[in-house]
């Protein structure tokens, strides 16, 4: 079962966060532990697994890079610890970047540099963007998701760049 399926919604890279909200507290107490002390083991097993499964789907829904690693994985587009090949160009700018972020000796310094990360980020989401807003189990195709993919990465790229600043 996924995620998705357990809350019963549908697969998206950008889940409605009101919905997410009402369905983790429906589930969290329709499979509360504590509600089926008297069955076997066994049921409480699968209780446990489902209630675990509840929290980190949440967890998962909660924040939007977990959300598209996750679909991407569905989809088999993603496997955990991949070594994902990027670009020699974003690499250079990456390490551009990441050359300033060792020289922020000031205030003023660190938060042109954050700008210059925020506007790069901006920029790497735009092509994205309507993907991830639109995204629709068998219509968007797999050459979309790849570019969702291409995005991922470059933002935890920046991500890594961002909290060394800090």
């Amino acid at each position: 079962m996924t995620y998705f399926e357990l809350y019963d919604m549908p697969v998206t890279l950008n889940p409605d966060q009101t919905i997410v909200k009402q369905k983790f507290y429906a589930l969290s107490r329709k499979y509360h532990p504590d509600f089926y002390t008297n069955e076997t083991g066994e049921e409480q097993a699968d209780i446990l697994e489902k209630s675990s499964m509840v929290n980190e789907a949440y967890k998962i829904f909660q924040h939007p890079d977990e959300t598209i690693k996750y679909v991407l994985m569905l989809k088999g587009l993603l496997e955990e610890e991949e070594k994902y090949q990027l670009s020699p160009d974003f690499l250079m700018e990456m390490l551009d970047l990441n050359d300033q972020a060792l020289d922020v000796s000031e205030q003023a310094d660190a938060d042109r540099l954050q700008q210059t990360i925020d506007n790069f980020q901006k920029e790497i989401y735009e092509p994205v963007k309507a993907i991830i807003t639109n995204y629709q189990e068998s219509v968007t195709t797999e050459k979309e998701l790849l570019q969702v993919k291409e995005y991922y990465y470059h933002k935890k790229y920046l991500d890594r760049i961002r909290a060394g600043l800090k």
